[in-house]
């Protein structure tokens, strides 16, 4: 028994050893009485430098920020720190897919816990120009994008359809008084965070991921929902530029809750 007793631990060991190496370390890190936070980059994204320093600088700013507002709080209200826990600040950034050896889309998780009955999620995207090296919109994908406009009225129907279908999958009861999608407007930054979804064709995007976190569609204990929109949905409104990127179905992983 002290044998197998010996050799359970050290497979543990061993198993809790391979676990924490496979876990990303922070790219940047902040501790102190009343913060701890932190900005993790994938590795895809630390492989582009002009990326990775965009975003670096980025979360920095978000954690200092967060950093500076924790320690007026400290100050003033110490009694909100709880059992004297500092206020914890994460932000990950993760690749999603390369199009056209040009856009890049990223997904930016926020983790923030500061004392109340839970700690909360914040998800939004980015797209990343590798050409212009910078940060750009969706917009010049479309024809027009103007608020209530018919791209905007398109994707926000086809964003709700799939929220709903993905709950139905879920045997989530969508049958609630509450209009959880009241806050999905046709609107491109109400609408919801989108991403280019990864396609079957190389170099291409099967159409579009939206990113909702905890209560965007529905109640905390629902949890967070990425669903997708292929692009043939809204064909008809790209632009010359966006019709250029699209093409192909949707891979395996494409459109699923992270």
């Amino acid at each position: 028994m002290k044998l197998i007793s010996i050799v359970l631990t050290a497979a543990f060991s061993i198993a809790s050893a391979h676990a924490i190496a496979a876990e990303p370390k922070p790219d940047f890190t902040v501790k102190t009485r009343f913060v701890d936070g932190n900005v993790t980059l994938d590795t895809s994204i630390r492989a582009n430098a002009p990326l990775a320093d965009n975003l670096l600088a980025e979360g920095k700013r978000w954690v200092e920020k967060n950093r500076a507002d924790a320690a007026k709080e400290f100050k003033s209200s110490p009694d909100l720190f709880r059992n004297g826990q500092p206020w914890t600040f994460e932000r990950n950034y993760s690749q999603t897919s390369f199009v056209g050896d040009r856009y890049v889309s990223i997904v930016r998780t926020d983790f923030v816990y500061s004392g109340g009955a839970h700690p909360n999620t914040d998800i939004n995207t980015i797209l990343w120009d590798s050409a212009a090296r910078k940060q750009v919109s969706i917009r010049p994908f479309f024809k027009e994008t103007a608020d209530n406009g018919p791209t905007l009225t398109t994707l926000r129907k086809a964003a709700i359809a799939a929220v709903k279908a993905e709950k139905k999958a879920r045997g989530i009861d969508d049958s609630s008084s509450i209009d959880w999608y009241k806050a999905i407007e046709p609107t491109l930054l109400r609408v919801g965070a989108v991403s280019l979804a990864p396609s079957t064709v190389a170099g291409k995007s099967a159409g579009l991921d939206f990113h909702y976190p905890p209560y965007a569609v529905g109640p905390y204990a629902e949890g967070s929902f990425t669903v997708f929109v292929p692009w043939q949905t809204f064909r008809a409104h790209l632009s010359p530029e966006g019709a250029a990127i699209f093409a192909g179905s949707a891979r395996p992983e494409a459109g699923t809750d992270k």
